[in-house]
């Protein structure tokens, strides 16, 4: 059963750690590549965007870099510096006027990166593996441009205290640009995954070989962005099962059980689970939900591909407790209306994706019964 023993709808409370929600549709963190160079600072077109989306139980924020070096894709929004942190207190402030919540997820995308955006430096991993992946930089025509990714650097252990420290500091800064709730990603291949998974960590040191070992990293990041926060104020996203960023985990389901355990045992905020078919993988099935409902008693937010009527037989099952809606969210700022009231839903536009201006971003209407308002 869900949390309390009560079987939940889409559209009822929840207590997610310190924070009420008045629904569980919540909004995934979605890269949109919209933040202002130089210096990667949030924006007013970006302030439209989620206070149009307020409604959301809890807006998760689009990844946002810990620091310089866990930055991988062009325009993307950093919390390391002041005018980073002022830019997201401008988000923060009018999402909270508009009677929403948000929370930063912190990001560092290790080999998921060009040198490109490290004036010529090699990107950062667990080990220096080649692997096939690519990223978005900005072309000669200042448009978004796919290049291939460079095998990585393998960070020195003498560098790993600084990476958790970077993490720490940018809770301490999520906390100063007003966000509610700090999410740690460690998800869908980037730098905190590139640590989990074998495939990508052949470390022989205490940071790789044992899953304990591989998992250490993650847990320091949580343990200190904890003390730098509360527990009731920090939820950590993991895809444990199926491939995104060139990144094979081959034994992600034990890896992801024994995440969700040491989490339960830090009383998190939440877990948030990224499925694996949102980005071609196979359909999770029920069994694995079972053991990580077991393996983590807190609130499970579920996410990858999802619909009303999924969301809602998950609900009911007891295996999720909120669903979070990424590409809907984007075409639908209206979204928990929409679901509630069984109303049409607009299509997304793949294309506007990712960097741009307005079109494809803020332009998406809210419903009306008016077509010439639709």
């Amino acid at each position: 059963m869900p949390v309390g023993d009560v079987v939940a709808t889409l559209f009822d409370p929840l207590d997610l750690g310190s924070l009420s929600l008045p629904n569980r549709v919540l909004m995934a963190p979605l890269t949109r590549m919209r933040a202002t160079p130089p210096g990667d600072v949030p924006n007013e077109l970006m302030r439209d965007y989620y206070v149009q989306r307020a409604s959301a139980g809890l807006l998760i924020s689009e990844g946002t870099q810990v620091s310089p070096e866990g930055k991988g894709y062009m325009d993307t929004p950093g919390i390391h510096s002041p005018e980073q942190v002022a830019g997201w207190r401008t988000v923060t402030d009018a999402v909270h006027d508009a009677g929403g919540r948000i929370a930063a997820q912190l990001w560092h995308t290790g080999r998921v990166s060009h040198e490109s955006l490290h004036d010529g430096e090699l990107p950062v991993s667990a080990s220096a593996v080649p692997y096939r992946n690519r990223t978005t930089v900005r072309g000669e025509d200042g448009s978004p441009t796919r290049v291939d990714c460079p095998t990585p650097r393998a960070l020195g252990l003498d560098e790993l205290p600084r990476v958790v420290d970077d993490y720490r500091r940018a809770t301490v800064n999520a906390r100063e640009a007003g966000f509610d709730m700090a999410e740690i990603h460690a998800a869908h291949g980037y730098l905190l995954h590139q640590f989990l998974s074998p495939d990508s960590n052949h470390r022989d040191d205490e940071y790789g070989g044992s899953l304990e070992s591989r998992a250490r990293l993650l847990l320091e990041v949580v343990d200190a962005t904890v003390d730098a926060w509360s527990a009731d104020r920090v939820g950590v996203r993991i895809s444990p099962i199926g491939r995104f960023n060139g990144l094979e985990d081959p034994d992600g389901a034990t890896t992801g059980l024994y995440v969700a355990r040491a989490l339960a045992e830090r009383g998190i905020a939440f877990l948030h689970l990224s499925e694996p078919d949102w980005a071609g993988g196979p359909v999770l099935d029920d069994d694995f939900r079972k053991a990580l409902r077991e393996a983590f008693p807190g609130v499970i937010v579920g996410a990858g591909s999802y619909d009303a009527s999924k969301a809602e037989r998950l609900l009911e099952a007891g295996l999720i407790d909120a669903a979070a809606f990424g590409r809907t969210f984007i075409a639908n700022p209206d979204l928990p209306a929409r679901l509630r009231d069984g109303l049409p839903l607009n299509e997304p536009d793949a294309s506007t994706f990712y960097g741009g201006g307005a079109e494809g971003y803020t332009d998406y209407p809210a419903y009306s019964e008016d077509p010439e308002d639709s």
